[in-house]
């Protein structure tokens, strides 16, 4: 009898331990977190989404291995305010990082911050963009602003140090290092693996500016867009491929080229970050090692555009400009790739690819030649989209496509529910689980809110605010102009005409005005905040 009920006991502790085993399994405890950003990575670069030009398998992974967003978008197009929100979970009028100038508002809390205090442990290693002690980071390894491709400087907790290499490959040795070598194993991680690739002036590795100065790229339908049916900000924005992007600062013409030359027509200055240009400036610091890899192509380039500049038309200028901004431009985002690929390869071979949420998006999108354009800062598609994946196994089931319209806004109030955080209430998104969790019935919104405000400034693209429905787009210039535009997503994707004053579209725009004051209402923006800004950014 004692006999049997030992075995009894025995078979019941069996089963208990098996259902702690499988609950353990469903649930293994709070999620680690890796948040991967690039800089300027157009969705259009990512063959997840398209891969007429480059072929990003790594990345593609975490698209396949979870969800991917093609309706992700962010709330102002530009890199430093775009991070302020992503950490704040507010628009820039809130947290104050309306531009790359204004100071960010420091006694905001970030979602790090709240990581930290729930007993995670947080590191960023890469490019923060602004500040020098980011809130809520146990440990970082951060470049001062833009930072450098080559021999990159890093700002630590234990002083500044340059570190001998590509950025791309030291940002991720020192992201490896930190999961294998340096962080608590019995604490949950936060992870900011923050990539300064592609921001311009782009220099890719030595190998890959090699191997991508052999290749053609397929030029955009829009290439030489002349801007007709569209209102004034587009016809005016600095940023065209002929005649804004820079010799020796982006198609790596070197100064003496030029110089024998006699000048080049339109004779375009270099533009100058630091004193430096971006020619002078990432080829500067390379040691004579690394000048020895560059210098062979570097040549090349400089002896076609030396035989053939002088004779070119105009259209076979912006073809040639679009090609070595492809070239470089890809070419970095090449090496993100592979790297992104290291890290999930150790992810796997470390066992902490089970309980870890990884998430792939960029601080914007960016031209890529579409309307004849580089660079970012309008509501339009290219530079108003970014690319979203996200991989969370045994959470997100593999493979999914996700259209609904969501920002960067929304991503703190995301990580901090995944990982069982209470949000703050004043925070201003809305936590993506539903759309992970295949729970679109709790998901409610079906318009977002978009401001930007760097200008005058670099690139000339005016102030604007509009509503993004998957439908339509409104859009407000002003400032020193007061024009609307209206675009039909579905039936002009690229955006080529402007239907705002079409009699068919009154309908549409008097609803979507009425919404656009409603969401201006909801997210605390105002007509005073835009002259306020105005008056702060000394424009008036």
């Amino acid at each position: 009898m004692k006999s049997e009920r030992n075995l009894i006991l025995f078979l019941l502790a069996l089963l208990i331990l098996s259902a702690c085993s499988e609950d353990k399994k469903e649930n293994p405890g709070r999620p680690n977190i890796l948040f991967i950003m690039a800089d300027d990575h157009a969705y259009q670069a990512i063959s997840a989404y398209s891969d007429k030009l480059l072929k990003t398998p790594n990345i593609d992974r975490i698209a396949n291995e979870g969800m991917l967003f093609t309706n992700a978008c962010v709330t102002n197009s530009i890199c430093a305010p775009s991070r302020a929100t992503i950490l704040t979970g507010k628009h820039t009028h809130i947290n104050g990082k309306i531009d790359n100038g204004m100071p960010f508002d420091t006694t905001q809390v970030t979602f790090p911050q709240l990581f930290q205090k729930a007993g995670y442990q947080t590191a960023m290693y890469g490019k923060l963009h602004f500040g020098n002690n980011p809130k809520g980071v146990d440990d970082f390894m951060i470049l001062p602003g833009q930072g450098y491709y080559i021999n990159p400087k890093f700002i630590t907790p234990k002083g500044d140090t340059t570190i001998t290499g590509y950025v791309t490959d030291i940002i991720t040795d020192l992201t490896i290092e930190w999961l294998d070598k340096k962080r608590d194993k019995d604490k949950p991680f936060m992870m900011m693996y923050l990539h300064k690739a592609p921001h311009r002036p782009w220099w890719p590795s030595p190998e890959k500016f090699k191997a991508f100065t052999k290749k053609t790229f397929p030029e955009p339908e829009t290439l030489f867009d002349d801007y007709s049916n569209r209102g004034s900000a587009a016809r005016t924005a600095e940023m065209n491929l002929l005649h804004h992007l820079r010799y020796g600062h982006d198609s790596k013409i070197r100064p003496e080229t030029i110089a024998e030359m006699g000048g080049v027509s339109p004779d375009v200055p270099p533009v100058m970050w630091d004193g430096i240009d971006g020619f002078t400036g990432p080829y500067g610091r390379a040691n004579a090692e690394q000048k020895a890899l560059y210098d062979p192509v570097i040549d090349s380039i400089n002896l076609w555009f030396k035989n053939n500049w002088p004779t070119m038309s105009d259209v076979e200028k912006m073809r040639w400009k679009y090609q070595r901004y492809m070239q470089d431009y890809l070419g970095s985002i090449s090496s993100v790739d592979d790297n992104v690929g290291r890290v999930l390869d150790y992810l796997d071979e470390s066992g902490l690819a089970e309980n870890t949420m990884v998430v792939y998006t960029s601080d914007q999108g960016f031209y890529l030649g579409e309307h004849g354009w580089f660079d970012k800062r309008f509501i339009y598609d290219e530079s108003f989209k970014t690319p979203l994946m996200i991989r969370w196994p045994n959470q997100i089931t593999p493979g999914m496509t996700n259209d609904e319209m969501v920002q960067n806004l929304d991503f703190a109030q995301t990580f901090l529910e995944a990982a069982r955080i209470n949000a703050p209430e004043d925070m201003q998104g809305e936590s993506l689980m539903p759309l992970l969790k295949k729970d679109r019935a709790s998901w409610n919104r079906d318009a977002v809110y978009y401001h930007y405000y760097e200008y005058p400034a670099v690139h000339m693209v005016k102030r604007h605010y509009g509503i993004v429905t998957k439908e339509f787009k409104l859009v407000h210039f002003y400032y020193d102009v007061d024009e609307w535009e209206l675009y039909d997503r579905l039936n002009d994707p690229q955006e080529m005409k402007n239907v705002y004053e079409e009699a068919e579209y009154a309908g549409v725009v008097k609803e979507l005005k009425t919404q656009l004051a409603e969401l201006r209402v909801k997210y605390k923006d105002s007509q005073a905040l835009d002259q306020k800004y105005i008056e702060m950014t000394g424009m008036e």
